[in-house]
């Protein structure tokens, strides 16, 4: 085998072992069992899009756009820049404005895969869980998609899961105030998420106005209302468009505060927050990110509605929910399997091994046909030849063979021998 750096395989790109995909099967598995009980339907968007529907109006960061693989796709003589998907909650807002009828409340649901170049041999490509709910206005669609977020990263039994809550208006009321430019107030804001705070001096010096310093509003980790109320008390005169903005963090805030679910208020807490306008919000379990989302109530109307429809969506990273899952359903699907023994060189006992297997398949089995002798599983039913007929022996654990005559007659007492 070549070692890793003589590998042909592409920088960034992963490859999914029998024992991974069971559990990425596990997790698309639960999370569309949640999903469709909450009442969504799960949608698929193409894995080529054009690239003017992520530079439309700003729908994506310029800081995502310049990781998107893009290239030119020929048709006849001409020709128009297409990109491999690098967001899929963009190409959902595509699929509802070509598809349903406008302001017509939709809730999707996708398990999709999205490409984004990175350096070294960091993920280019990322399995999500993505749900997007579609003419649902705040606060109503915030708080369902928290809950359902939750209910669904619950399902894998990942421990207390952790709710981050904050408002993409609290950032930008703030950033708009001071006059810098677009590209200036992204930067800003994502020197805030490194932590650099020597950015809010940066800030205050161009808002003399200030009633209050921003660390409380950038660097404070926040209980839930009264921390948001006393937000609101200091920079809702000055900062005006922030008073919108914290009057609808408070009331779902409240809500979630009614229906017991635990959060913390975070300032900064969403990357690439062009398109969003409202609420965010991020999960967390087991000690990592999970995944996050929020409102995006412009966004429908950016990709070709002809008016505005309030939406909001949420990702999560298959990835990190499988790398703290437990192994046990590998172990468990691993011993269920059953194996049918055969001598290969044998037509006939080749062709009566593969209609024992058929039959161990009739009763909801997993079987793999091998050689015999070969097979290391602790479910074996082995077909040998017996002059012209054959015998069936079935070897189940750490218990005696039994032999049959009849493929009849050993399907029979596997159906109470073994589960």
């Amino acid at each position: 085998m070549p070692e890793e750096t003589d590998s042909l395989r592409c920088h960034g790109m992963r490859d999914l072992l029998p024992q991974q995909m069971l559990l990425y099967r596990r997790v698309e598995e639960d999370f569309a069992r949640v999903c469709a009980s909450w009442g969504y339907s799960e949608v698929r968007t193409p894995t080529i899009e054009y690239l003017h529907l992520f530079t439309a109006a700003g729908t994506l960061s310029p800081q995502m756009l310049g990781r998107v693989y893009s290239f030119l796709d020929w048709d006849g003589w001409s020709g128009e820049r297409v990109v491999l998907r690098p967001d899929a909650t963009i190409p959902a807002a595509r699929l509802y404005v070509e598809n349903l009828p406008q302001g017509a409340p939709a809730r999707f649901f996708y398990v999709q895969n999205v490409f984004r170049f990175a350096v070294g041999d960091e993920s280019r490509e990322d399995w999500q869980c993505g749900v997007e709910l579609i003419g649902n206005p705040s606060p109503t669609g915030d708080v369902e998609l928290i809950l359902l977020g939750k209910a669904v990263l619950e399902s894998f039994g990942l421990g207390d899961v952790q709710v981050g809550l904050s408002h993409a208006g609290l950032v930008r009321a703030v950033l708009a105030e001071t006059g810098l430019k677009p590209e200036e107030q992204a930067l800003s804001y994502d020197r805030l998420l490194d932590g650099d705070l020597t950015v809010l001096e940066e800030i205050e010096a161009r808002l003399p106005q200030l009633r209050a310093p921003l660390h409380l509003l950038f660097d404070v980790k926040g209980g839930a209302e009264p921390y948001l109320r006393g937000l609101r008390d200091a920079f809702g005169a000055t900062v005006p468009a922030i008073a919108a903005a914290l009057d609808e963090l408070i009331t779902v805030s409240a809500t979630l505060n009614r229906l017991g679910c635990p959060h913390e208020i975070q300032t900064t807490l969403v990357r690439n927050f062009e398109y969003y306008t409202g609420p965010v919000f991020e999960f967390r379990a087991a000690g990592c990110r999970m995944g996050s989302g929020g409102r995006y109530d412009q966004l429908v109307a950016l990709v070709g509605s002809d008016a505005g429809v309030p939406a909001s969506g949420f990702a999560l990273s298959i990835e990190e929910i499988v790398s703290h899952l437990q192994s046990s359903p590998i172990a468990e699907a691993r011993s269920q399997r059953w194996f049918v023994e055969t001598d290969g060189r044998d037509a006939a006992a080749l062709a009566e091994a593969f209609a024992a297997a058929g039959g161990l398949r009739a009763l909801g089995k997993s079987v793999a046909i091998a050689l015999a002798g070969a097979s290391s599983g602790r479910r074996v039913l082995a077909v040998r030849r017996r002059d012209d007929a054959f015998a069936y022996v079935l070897r189940i654990a750490d218990t005696a063979d039994a032999t049959f005559d009849t493929l009849d007659a050993a399907l029979s007492a596997l159906k109470v021998a073994a589960p």
